[in-house]
């Protein structure tokens, strides 16, 4: 039993319950009681007390769309010529560097992102996954690094045609094969989607393909929608549509289905989301960063369909996408009064509803029966904190490293902003012979 304690805690339930002195206690894997700190401790006594000291204990925080793969490219010097357009970007570093990954690279690439959302609290991560040349048995090598660190995960590989109809082939077994191994697991800790990379470098043959091989495995597929102008460019002139519909008439979207960025859309193809339950996440500061512009998150909210939102590997803190997403949406539409509830909503309730639809328990909630993610965060509000104002507090008070504490699955992983089971120094000093390496070949 283990019991986190003497904090308020922000339990994110339907009411938005702020629970000041509150205890969580936890059993196994889940939470089995909240309350006060002075009826759970006598309730059991013999419990591990970790003591929050009247910080926030919220539940973890989930990312639903990350590249682990991205690692590498930190500090990389890029001599290819200046990108005029999304796809130079593509072509200049990120499908030169998966195409340098081999395993040990690919679990170093992993790790050390893992470490980061450990520190930012991050508990539950959907990855996206490219190593061109490495394709097999690379999503089970994310495995065991998810599984090192602790880190409750949803992998994909991304299939695509650009490295040839080989490669493509071994994208498509990886998928399935790693989606097969989920599903014998029955494990909350480890889930697979089918991973596409975008509309422009998927053939109609290989999607066909990809149908036969994700028939029957319950699963849906994890891919970039619209991201570019030239995804939409592409779609039209081989397919005579736009990029979501593509997928809406080939059986791409479903409610298993995560429809990332969706930037350059119809107001047709949003109704297409709609109607199939679609998931779309929304990553913000990369698509500043591309300069690929704004998604028009605030008219798919109005239409209710499920919105998440993620980093894509330009950070391991969710929070700093809240902030930029916020603002962007306000800065794009020249509203200052908008845009203040959907990211919250985006962040801490389409995130949780995302990951929910892949496993049996609940997570992104501090509640009986829940999954055990939690964290205790390091702010102490120089104004009052209720659950009118929580949003506030956190937009403007809190990032990701003022994350004091992190426990997944009930297993710490990190107390008092010292990890607990991995050996940063060793995974950090690895990580860096193994990028010169792939420097040297990039």
């Amino acid at each position: 039993m283990l019991l986190v304690g003497n904090g308020k805690i922000v339990t994110r339930d339907d009411e938005g319950s702020i629970i000041d002195k509150g205890t969580v206690a936890i059993e196994g894997r889940e939470i089995v009681e909240v309350g006060s700190t002075e009826a759970l401790r006598a309730k059991y006594p013999e419990a591990r007390f970790i003591d929050a000291k009247g910080k926030l204990i919220m539940p973890g925080f989930i990312n639903t769309h990350m590249h682990y793969y991205s690692t590498f490219a930190r500090g990389l010097a890029n001599d290819s010529p200046p990108a005029k357009c999304f796809t130079d970007i593509l072509k200049g570093l990120w499908w030169r560097l998966d195409r340098k990954l081999g395993q040990e690279d690919i679990y170093y690439s992993a790790m050390v992102p893992m470490i980061d959302q450990i520190k930012c609290g991050v508990t539950t991560v959907f990855d996206h996954h490219a190593s061109g040349y490495s394709v097999e048995g690379s999503l089970f090598t994310i495995a065991d690094a998810a599984k090192k660190a602790g880190l409750r995960s949803n992998l994909c590989y991304e299939t695509s045609d650009r490295d040839g109809a080989e490669i493509a082939e071994q994208g498509i077994r990886e998928n399935a094969e790693f989606i097969k191994y989920c599903n014998e697991q029955k494990d909350d800790m480890i889930k697979g989607l089918f991973g596409l990379h975008a509309s422009m470098t998927v053939s109609k043959e290989t999607i066909n393909k990809c149908q036969e091989a994700i028939d029957g495995l319950n699963s849906g597929f994890h891919v970039h929608c619209a991201e570019g102008i030239e995804d939409v460019e592409d779609a039209k002139s081989k397919y005579g549509t736009g990029v979501i519909e593509r997928w809406y008439k080939d059986g791409v979207l479903g409610d298993k289905t995560i429809a990332v960025h969706c930037i350059h859309l119809s107001d047709e193809e949003m109704d297409m989301l709609k109607e199939t339950s679609t998931m779309v996440v929304n990553n913000p500061q990369s698509n500043m960063g591309n300069a690929v512009g704004a998604s028009p998150v605030l008219k798919m909210a109005e239409r209710g369909i499920l919105l998440g939102l993620g980093t894509d590997g330009y950070t391991a803190d969710v929070l700093e996408s809240l902030k930029v997403g916020g603002i962007i949406q306000r800065h794009v539409n020249q509203k200052s009064t908008v845009a203040w509830g959907e990211f919250p909503e985006m962040l801490f309730k389409g995130n949780r509803t995302i990951a929910e639809r892949f496993i049996e328990k609940s997570v992104g909630v501090i509640q009986s029966g829940a999954l055990a993610d939690i964290i205790v965060v390091d702010y102490n509000p120089p104004t009052p904190i209720n659950n009118s104002n929580l949003e506030g507090h956190i937009f403007f008070g809190v990032t990701g490293r003022h994350v004091d504490t992190t426990i997944v699955n009930g297993r710490v992983l990190m107390e008092h902003r010292v990890l607990t089971e991995l050996d940063e120094e060793q995974i950090m000093a690895r990580s860096r012979e193994l990028a010169a390496k792939v420097w040297e070949r990039f």
